[in-house]
């Protein structure tokens, strides 16, 4: 076995490790849906912090979770999954949902976006809003949208409460909103605002990141 090929299978062999662990394994089930902050995973799992720090970073050494700093509130940080973490294992459960709900606070960007990809991709409808809605789109969405054969022209920013149902499946993609919003329903990507820095870089990655999300979840929900 070449140095390369021992390399990967030590790294196959510490994710099932980490995967071998009960409490891990429902993390990890958590986090193929969306972010979580380590307050919100000891909410959902009854256990002392010390011990969720511990699974937490047992599941970063692994490979397979990654954590950020949160944009509104700096104390908090967010876990996802690493890229290509699950490549080879089966995800969590199915899910069925009647419409995809995308909610932002400007709804002017990130959530606009999601909901143009998640058109593509899936029967499942979609739709998007923003806890405090902007007068229209950036420019940036619009522009990194006809990059990538999207079309937001026509559409406009709309006001959460006068958008979302009891029957949505709601996905926050902005921190701001999913602090602002803690009893919502849903689950939550952790998407940095492209907004704050303006620049074509910037939406191109966060257009990425959705991009991502979205191919990865379509296929693990299904209409109900």
């Amino acid at each position: 076995m070449s140095i390369e090929q021992m390399d990967s299978f030590q790294a196959r062999a510490a994710k099932h490790a980490a995967l071998a662990d009960p409490a891990r394994l429902r993390i990890v089930d958590l986090l193929t849906l969306g972010d979580l902050s380590p307050t919100e995973l000891q909410a959902e799992l009854g256990m002392p912090s010390n011990l969720l720090s511990h699974h937490l970073r047992t599941l970063e050494d692994a490979g397979l979770a990654t954590r950020r700093r949160s944009e509104a509130d700096r104390r908090r940080s967010y876990f996802r999954l690493a890229d290509g973490a699950l490549e080879g294992l089966v995800p969590g459960r199915e899910h069925a949902a009647r419409r995809i709900l995308f909610v932002c606070t400007r709804n002017s960007a990130r959530s606009q976006l999601a909901a143009a990809l998640w058109r593509q991709v899936s029967e499942i409808p979609s739709t998007s809003a923003g806890t405090h809605p902007a007068e229209r789109i950036a420019q940036g969405a619009v522009d990194v949208a006809r990059r990538h054969d999207l079309d937001l022209e026509g559409l406009a920013p709309r006001q959460l409460g006068e958008v979302v149902t009891e029957r949505d499946f709601i996905i926050t993609v902005c921190d701001n909103a999913h602090e602002e919003l803690p009893g919502l329903r849903g689950i939550h990507w952790s998407i940095p605002d492209p907004l704050r820095l303006n620049t074509e870089e910037a939406f191109e990655g966060a257009f990425a990141d959705i991009s991502h999300r979205v191919h990865d979840l379509a296929p693990r929900l299904r209409a109900a």
